[in-house]
């Protein structure tokens, strides 16, 4: 397992990205480019939403990355308490769909996500998702 902890700034999001991204390669995580891929766009989105929303309650946000031998899986956590849930798709809004983007690839690649409480009271989101997708062999 891996965590690094971060400002809730912007500039965070693709700090964070570049950190996953190399921590893979380095680690020789055997996940294919499309797994490599997803995973970034989710820890993108699960970063954004917590500079966006939590910086107030939380001006540092943790990221983790944790492999096992058949998944990977990444977490944001911040100290706020506000539990998200998935938004409805507004096609006039342009945002507000990061958590609807994230269960989408989590399930398109064959993985699980979630929100959880932390002991400290406020909340991680995580997405897990298998280093060989279901349908290949």
């Amino acid at each position: 397992m891996w965590r690094f902890t971060a400002a809730a700034v912007d500039a965070s999001v693709p700090q964070a990205r570049h950190a996953v991204r190399d921590l893979l390669a380095r680690q020789g995580v055997p996940a294919s480019d499309d797994t490599v891929q997803a995973l970034l766009l989710i820890v993108s989105e699960l970063v954004t939403n917590a500079v966006r929303h939590a910086a107030l309650l939380s001006p540092t946000l943790a990221v983790e990355v944790a492999v096992g031998p058949e998944w990977v899986r990444v977490s944001v956590e911040d100290e706020h308490p506000y539990r998200p849930s998935a938004l409805e798709t507004d096609h006039g809004r342009t945002g507000g769909r990061g958590l609807l983007l994230v269960r989408e690839i989590t399930r398109e690649s064959g993985g699980v996500c979630d929100v959880e409480h932390t002991a400290s009271g406020g909340k991680v989101i995580w997405a897990a998702l298998p280093l060989k997708h279901p349908g290949f062999v």
